[in-house]
């Protein structure tokens, strides 16, 4: 393999889908011809999966043969469709080494299939999920989760970027600061004009109606309307709108992905908080969209979905998201 050419693959919990949408995904045509991937996870699992896959008449998938695997193997058995201890520890596993090999200039970047938290907290690992666990890994003070999507239809680019990330609803306005907002606009427009050379962003009020002037929250007054006018004075030469009704936030968006008055659509978009951003992101572009860890020493990319475990084993996980991931994360890393 060609490091400058390899992408390091984590199979995610193996008692989910991860492992079917990978083996799917590699098996694509619309992969780069110069792409080499080295998967981490348990070679007799895949196997495993592959040969259940070919029984039910999945088709197409990679051959694990022919793939090149950093083998760790599942230590103890566990049942697909069921979040378990062992399956938790062996995805948790599985990202430590892969985050140890990009870092060790075994690949360029860093694609991980999707994991159950419940299971690493089984196993006890307790993190809000990967994101967490390889800001620690990499000793980066200040990761960011950005959703990022390109339109079948067009081309055009939906990406939106949380200020707060896997934190429990009441904790949110106590998370979000002034300095936090600097940091993660700061983030969105870096982000950006890596594909537009003046990007337009726009950030999402936090209360309903972007708190209708006080009477419906004051943190809009307080603090985040004097902070977006400081950012704007900070940066002249770009556009910052905002803050937006969160109802209304993504309409644009919308449209543009369909095609219509892209224009008019901003480039970049903060939202507040978890829930707030993923809801639209999933709506307009679901299968499409990416999770790109932004703050790491090297890319990092993963579908926009979970484990799967209802459907785990069945076939029927689509994979177009983890495709997209693996685009992604070749384009970004070039």
């Amino acid at each position: 393999m060609k490091k400058n050419n390899t992408l390091i693959i984590t199979l995610g919990d193996p008692a989910g889908i991860g492992p079917e949408v990978t083996l799917k995904a590699l098996a694509s045509n619309e992969l780069p011809n110069n792409l080499e991937t080295l998967l981490v996870g348990c070679k007799k699992t895949i196997n495993g999966i592959y040969a259940s896959l070919k029984e039910k008449g999945v088709y197409p998938l990679a051959n694990p043969k022919d793939l090149n695997i950093e083998n760790i193997p599942c230590k103890e058995n566990f049942a697909q469709g069921k979040a378990n201890a062992s399956s938790g520890k062996a995805s948790f596993d599985w990202l430590t080494r892969a985050s140890e090999l990009v870092l060790s200039g075994s690949g360029k970047g860093l694609v991980t299939a999707p994991i159950s938290k419940h299971a690493w907290t089984l196993a006890g690992h307790c993190y809000p999920g990967q994101t967490e666990r390889l800001g620690e890994l990499t000793k980066s003070q200040k990761t960011s989760m950005l959703f990022t999507a390109t339109s079948p239809y067009n081309g055009w680019k939906l990406n939106t970027l949380l200020a707060t990330t896997h934190i429990p609803l009441i904790d949110i306005s106590k998370e979000l600061t002034p300095e936090l907002i600097t940091s993660k606009l700061n983030a969105l427009l870096e982000f950006c004009l890596m594909f537009k050379e003046n990007p337009t962003l726009c950030i999402s009020g936090l209360n309903p109606h972007a708190g209708e002037n006080g009477q419906l929250g004051k943190e809009e007054l307080e603090w985040l309307i004097p902070t977006i006018q400081q950012w704007k004075k900070s940066h002249p030469n770009f556009v910052l709108k905002g803050p937006i009704s969160p109802d209304v936030c993504w309409m644009s968006s919308a449209k543009a992905w369909q095609g219509n008055e892209i224009q008019k659509a901003p480039d970049g978009i903060l939202a507040l908080y978890h829930d707030q951003g993923l809801i639209p992101i999933k709506l307009i572009a679901f299968e499409f969209a990416v999770n790109t860890t932004l703050g790491l020493p090297f890319v990092r990319t993963s579908p926009d979905h979970g484990t799967g475990f209802d459907i785990a084993g069945t076939g029927k996980a689509c994979c177009k998201s983890m495709l997209s991931a693996i685009k992604t994360a070749w384009e970004l890393s070039n």
